[in-house]
């Protein structure tokens, strides 16, 4: 029996990029809905032309992770069962929904990851922000007892049924340390799936004083932190949870 399944694009200021990202992902997902999240360079004005999609519009600029929660909150309420993340700025491939769909089988979230796998045509990632993924990442695993190789690929997919247990308020690109936490103490079974890594040339900004690696580094520590706290962890200290001493993902 074929699955409901639902496209879900966080999108804020891509007028470059949507209409062909749109046009590819509606190639591979019937249901597709873009979260705007306050754009201002005439991406709202392409999406309003567009019938062929859901949209959600955030009148002013909220932030990815409000975004995504959006789009969780949308996929719930309208009783999907899966929910697939793909970021809008050409930097994921939406021929590999099918995938992500496919390995939901066995996971209630499937998390790509750039680092999985060598792809011929793969970019180099701007030093510091490898550097702060692989130490979020190794962060993570040690004090949640995953086995991730990359926290903060945006390209996902999530049994829905599992989304309604995630009480998800980090509003910016923070917000997957809480949700890794929050599925971890949820229990929720985790799988990662290669996808290449593609760097364009455009630069993105993490907001005002993140855009600083150091003080991005320090935010992303602090969002940990009391996202632990949150599940009775103290800082510093490594959860006890029912996936320790279990592969989780």
């Amino acid at each position: 029996m074929t699955r409901r399944v639902l496209t879900a694009l966080p999108v804020y200021n891509e007028v470059a990029h949507v209409d062909a990202v749109l046009d590819e992902v509606l190639r591979h997902c019937a249901d597709v809905l873009v979260v705007d999240d306050g754009s201002t360079d005439g991406t709202s004005e392409r999406l309003a032309q567009r019938r062929d999609i859901q949209v959600i519009r955030h009148p002013q600029n909220r932030g990815y992770g409000t975004a995504l929660a959006t789009a969780f909150e949308r996929s719930i309420a309208d009783s999907y069962e899966i929910l697939v993340t793909i970021d809008c700025d050409g930097q994921h491939e939406p021929q590999r929904i099918p995938r992500f769909v496919a390995a939901c089988d066995n996971a209630d979230i499937v998390s790509g990851s750039r680092y999985l796998k060598h792809y011929d045509g793969d970019s180099a990632p701007p030093a510091d922000r490898r550097r702060i993924n692989l130490q979020i990442t190794a962060d993570l695993n040690r004090r949640l007892c995953l086995n991730l190789t990359d926290a903060f690929c945006g390209f996902k997919a999530y049994r829905v049924p599992g989304l309604k247990r995630l009480r998800l308020s980090e509003a910016g690109y923070a917000m997957p340390l809480e949700l890794w936490v929050q599925a971890a103490a949820a229990g929720l079974q985790v799988v990662e799936l290669p996808v290449p890594l593609i760097y364009l040339d455009e630069k993105r900004s993490f907001g005002g004083a993140l855009d600083d690696a150091a003080t991005r580094l320090e935010y992303y520590h602090l969002v940990l932190d009391r996202s632990l706290a949150a599940i009775g962890v103290p800082a510093g200290e490594i959860w006890s949870g029912t996936l320790c001493g279990e592969a989780a993902g």
